[in-house]
């Protein structure tokens, strides 16, 4: 299968990457030369790859990669590298046998049947779990000895975090077959080992659980080895769903047994010991309040819940998340050990309790709304868009944009609020832009006691796990470092987090609304920002417009926040000139809102009076505007219009304003007209006010 074309150059017939085995695209015509790749992997270093973002590669090394190369640099792996990390403590290994027991029992008919036939081949047939550490291996008695040398071995660690480009960590990354050829490995020290991977994924939800990878030194490449592990990753996958239908089988027969007072028209859901859903019948999917009937196929291989240890019933029910603390849980053991439980939703009160949930949820979403004044079309609609997304339980993460001090924190929360499902549910907040380098990793996903220099003693949750069913804000997310990305991508993507130093995954039940004021489009063309990162987070994004563009939204603001420090100081309000008025909505307020609120603030405590004039404001303000103080007497401003009509309107105004106490909100609503609309008639009638 190959061809000598001159010193160290072959022709390769190979399964590309991406290629699925279903489209009967089984080979891809590649030029492989060692000596060219090995100049091509040395001019890649020489450039310093870790300042560069989507290089050029060259046309005789494959994108993949190349890829791949850039991750592993820009990454920290070192190039001279000669062997991955490996773990020989014996506690780990145990822990990492039980943790796989299925996968391994999965594998176990396969590795079986090969393990006999690889004997003098050269190769050795390998399995690793969803993190690239190795759990088993089997093959050429001398090749298994040799791959020692180089830690792959059971507990060597082969994702491309640890080790860069090779064929069990690229495969994770790419989700696909893949082969990892030579000098294509980013380490020096294993450029001899020609590997060919092939993920396994869980049949219940799709999930990449391993990999199995065939390896040994460079000779043994055939374009075949990625198809001969793309149909053993077939094969264990087809294992996996045989063992999960016993187990299913099993669990329902175990509820039926211990369930004699469950009614047709009450929803049902088991879960497996891993908490998730893999039947339900009679539940609500996603939003719907309807009931279904027979069995609903779209949630299985949802995750639900951690099952506990024991089976007891205190214990499960303090497991449960509060948003399903309404049902009865039952504990379902197979041959003595708790393999599942069943979630039992009465028909009659699932519905009125959530009919109580959905009143109080659009109270909480009323009272955020509320909170976010201005009527100008631009903010209204960003208004929409969160509200939307708050009701929805499809849409987990939401990108909000906008200049410092527009207010982007009060979308996060009016999402919060939307999605409340009880009083309890956190809002967790970090500022990116507020966090050293070094911590980002521990802020974030937290750390096990003694993790690093300088970790807490007892460990620490990071902010997924305190925001675990209810809503992370992540303001300033382009400060995010480039090499944390990768890990924050992956959990949105898995909706699990692995605390720093801890191979145990916790899941997490997170909303996450991440805000920049940064054109992260830009960021990505420079390289500080990945773009797989960007379409994830910004699958529904809002732009909250700056304040220069939202017109007499000022004058809302201005309202608000005199009202807001009258109360909170017992002070009278201010009265503003129309001239200061004028010169307020001439301004261009760079500081936005933020700015806004601060001149509030700071004219109450330098005013003289309560009367607010050209002259009280900042120079920068004044500078702007065109209004003058002369001949500013508001009477004289009213006598100037005349007229019957317009005494009449005068006259009405002033009424409302009496019988409403100056509430100028109610007065609006009074007369009919917007806010903004009672202002300009205030102004152009020459009544003086105050915004109580």
């Amino acid at each position: 299968m190959k061809r000598e074309i001159g010193p160290n150059h072959m022709k390769i017939d190979a399964l590309p990457a991406r290629t699925s085995l279903a489209t009967g695209q089984m080979a891809l015509s590649i030029d492989y030369d060692e000596r060219a790749t090995m100049r091509a992997w040395e001019s890649f270093l020489a450039e310093d790859p870790k300042c560069a973002r989507d290089p050029v590669h060259p046309s005789h090394v494959r994108s993949l990669i190349h890829e791949s190369w850039h991750r592993s640099a820009t990454g920290g792996i070192n190039a001279q590298g000669i062997e991955a990390p490996l773990s020989s403590d014996r506690d780990e290994i145990e822990y990492l046998t039980r943790a796989n027991a299925e996968l391994l029992s999965a594998a176990r008919r396969s590795f079986a049947s090969l393990g006999q036939l690889l004997d003098g081949t050269g190769a050795m047939l390998v399995l690793a779990d969803s993190d690239g550490v190795l759990i088993d291996a089997i093959g050429d008695k001398k090749t298994l000895h040799d791959g020692m040398d180089i830690h792959l071995a059971i507990g060597g660690k082969w994702n491309e975090d640890a080790v860069g480009t090779n064929g069990i960590g690229t495969a994770l990354w790419t989700g696909e077959p893949t082969f990892v050829h030579a000098a294509e490995h980013f380490c020096a020290g294993i450029k001899s080992w020609t590997c060919a991977g092939a993920p396994i994924r869980d049949p219940l939800d799709g999930k990449i659980i391993g990999v199995v990878d065939l390896s040994g030194y460079s000779p043994i490449f055939r374009p075949h080895n990625t198809a001969l592990v793309a149909a053993t990753a077939r094969q264990i996958e087809k294992a996996l769903a045989e063992q999960q239908q016993e187990q299913r089988t099993r669990l329902l027969e175990a509820f039926i047994s211990s369930a004699p007072s469950y009614r047709r028209k009450d929803g049902l859901v088991i879960v497996d010991h891993r908490g998730r859903a893999i039947f339900c019948n009679n539940v609500p999917d996603g939003e719907t309040t309807e009931m279904m009937d027979g069995p609903m196929e779209p949630g299985r291989g949802r995750w639900l819940m951690n099952l506990p240890s024991s089976g007891s019933d205190a214990d499960l029910i303090r497991a449960l998340p509060a948003h399903l603390r309404s049902c009865h849980i039952t504990p379902l053991k197979l041959d003595g050990d708790l393999r599942g439980a069943a979630l039992v939703f009465p028909s009659v009160p699932a519905v009125s309790s959530a009919a109580v949930v959905h009143r109080e949820v659009n109270k909480h979403l009323q009272d955020a709304v509320a909170m976010i004044v201005g009527e100008s079309e631009a903010l209204q609609a960003a208004i929409d868009v969160a509200c939307r997304v708050a009701r929805s339980g499809s849409v987990t993460s939401l990108l909000v944009e906008g200049e410092t001090g527009v207010g982007k924190e009060l979308f996060a929360r009016l999402v919060h609020a939307g999605s409340r499902r009880t009083a309890n549910d956190p809002f967790i907040a970090m500022n990116c832009g507020a966090i050293t380098r070094d911590l980002f990793g521990s802020e974030l996903f937290g750390h096990v006691a003694g993790a690093f220099t300088g970790a807490s003693r007892e460990g620490k949750p990071g902010v997924f796990e305190l925001a675990n069913g209810g809503v992370l804000s992540l303001d300033e997310i382009g400060e995010l470092p480039l090499e944390i990305q990768p890990f924050l991508l992956r959990v949105l993507e898995e909706r699990v987090v692995h605390r720093i130093g801890d191979s145990r995954g916790r899941p997490v039940d997170v909303r996450l609304v991440a805000s920049t004021n940064r054109d992260l489009k830009q960021e990505i063309a420079a390289g500080r920002f990945r773009r797989d990162l960007y379409y994830r987070i910004g699958a529904v994004s809002i732009t909250i417009p700056p304040l220069r563009e939202r017109g007499e939204d000022v004058l809302l603001l201005i309202e608000h926040f005199n009202r807001q420090i009258t109360t909170a100081a017992g002070e009278d309000p201010l009265e503003f000139s129309r001239e200061a008025l004028d010169a307020l909505l001439a301004y261009g307020w760079p500081g936005n809102v933020r700015e806004l609120k601060n001149l509030i603030g700071r004219l109450h405590v330098l005013t003289r009076g309560r009367d607010v004039r050209l002259r009280d404001l900042p120079e920068e303000i004044t500078a702007s505007g065109s209004g003058s103080e002369a001949g500013s007497d508001s009477s004289a401003s009213a006598h100037e219009l005349g007229g019957t009509l317009v005494e009449a309107k005068r006259q009405a105004m002033k009424n409302a304003l009496a019988a409403e106490g100056g509430n100028l909100s109610r007065v609006a609503l009074r007369l009919g007209i917007s806010r903004p609309t009672l202002y300009r008639k205030l102004d152009q009638y020459g009544i003086r006010r105050g915004f109580i």
